[in-house]
């Protein structure tokens, strides 16, 4: 059965530093969260303080409603899978997948039960027999989230587990993550620093920075409103464009804005006041030729990627600031040419000056 976590005021600190500042969290039960944030957030000692390997210092973490801050690892419930596979290398699969249950004293044919279930799962079985030295790096991983499946724990935790596999295999591995969450059930939390395995596996994405959430919610909604300019140049792929603005003149009708040249009006509230510095943000996939557009004038292209099913163009608009222009299909465009930049205003955002969403 999945469990849910919750997270109330947690605290971490090595003697008088602290690196996580009372994060409050709730985790469903059978929910896929991924933390998500870049190097030293405290994605992975937030996991740790989950597992149990990492001590609290403040705060509250419950499973299932009942406190576990002081509860031994061994007895919350949950199995982590490690970025290193730390895989046995004398033992052949089956033994490395059942080593656990036996030390634990699990009877033969109930082991036997788990091991092949989890075979299954996984499509392993032909390689039960196997030392880990002659599977390739995906057939390892695999064998790695199998100990965690023998144990039917109610939590998984995956500690950045597809960070040592090439490109293609990580794309695979994500894929059969994703069936294995909808197969089980079970309660997941992975972390990673990648924004579209984040993306594109979570119920749920926690934003980490400086060991703060800066936003969690479905990953749609990261996308589609950010809370904050960090938020919003972490989510997406190209990164957004943050165009420096300012607020030229506002009243109960209208709001207009000064970007690279251009005075923008937009139909919509915005918390600022007037020749108050602006950052503006707009996605690079939404700088399209469309019905009733804005302009933001043109831009000279600066560096082109041909990437077969999408174009994506590097310029740099009339006042010099650097813009990124994702376009679908092959587009025959080339260094030195300018191409017009086009947005629909409910595309685009506005922060302040500390960061937050204004608009």
């Amino acid at each position: 059965m999945a469990s849910g976590i919750t997270l109330e005021k947690i605290q971490k600190r090595y003697g008088a530093l602290p690196v996580i500042h009372g994060v409050d969290l709730k985790i469903e039960p059978g929910e896929f969260t991924v933390f998500v944030g870049p190097s030293g957030c405290g994605k992975s000692t937030l996991l740790r303080m989950i597992a149990g390997l990492e001590e609290i210092s403040g705060g509250e973490l419950r499973i299932d409603g009942e406190r576990v801050n002081e509860t031994a690892p061994s007895k919350r419930g949950i199995a982590m899978v490690f970025q290193s596979y730390a895989l046995y290398p004398h033992m052949s699969v089956y033994k490395n997948l059942s080593f656990g249950l036996e030390t634990a004293g699990m009877k033969k044919p109930e082991v036997d039960a788990r091991v092949k279930k989890a075979a299954d799962i996984l499509q392993i079985g032909p390689l039960l027999q196997r030392k880990p030295k002659a599977l390739s790096g995906g057939q390892r991983q695999r064998v790695a989230i199998g100990r965690a499946i023998v144990r039917e724990p109610r939590i998984f935790l995956f500690d950045e587990p597809l960070s040592n596999l090439d490109a293609e295999l990580r794309v695979q591995m994500r894929v059969e993550l994703s069936k294995l969450h909808q197969q089980l059930g079970s309660t997941m939390i992975y972390v990673t620093h990648d924004q579209v395995e984040a993306m594109t596996m979570a119920d749920k994405i926690v934003v980490l920075r400086d060991g703060r959430i800066m936003q969690a919610g479905r990953p749609l909604d990261l996308y589609n409103d950010p809370a904050n300019q960090f938020v919003a140049g972490f989510i997406g792929s190209p990164k957004m464009n943050f165009l420096s603005a300012k607020l030229d003149e506002t009243d109960a009708s209208h709001r207009t804005i000064e970007i690279a040249g251009q005075r923008i009006e937009l139909q919509k509230p915005l918390a600022a006041r007037e020749g108050e510095p602006l950052t503006f943000g707009l996605r690079p996939e939404h700088i399209q030729p469309q019905d009733n557009a804005l302009s933001l004038g043109s831009a000279s292209v600066q560096l082109v990627e041909h990437l077969g099913g999408s174009t994506v163009v590097y310029a740099s608009t009339q006042d010099g600031q650097p813009a990124t222009v994702l376009l679908e299909g092959q587009r025959p465009i080339r260094i030195g040419e300018t191409i017009p930049l086009s947005f629909h205003p409910s595309k685009s955002h506005v922060f302040g000056q500390d960061g937050r969403r204004v608009c």
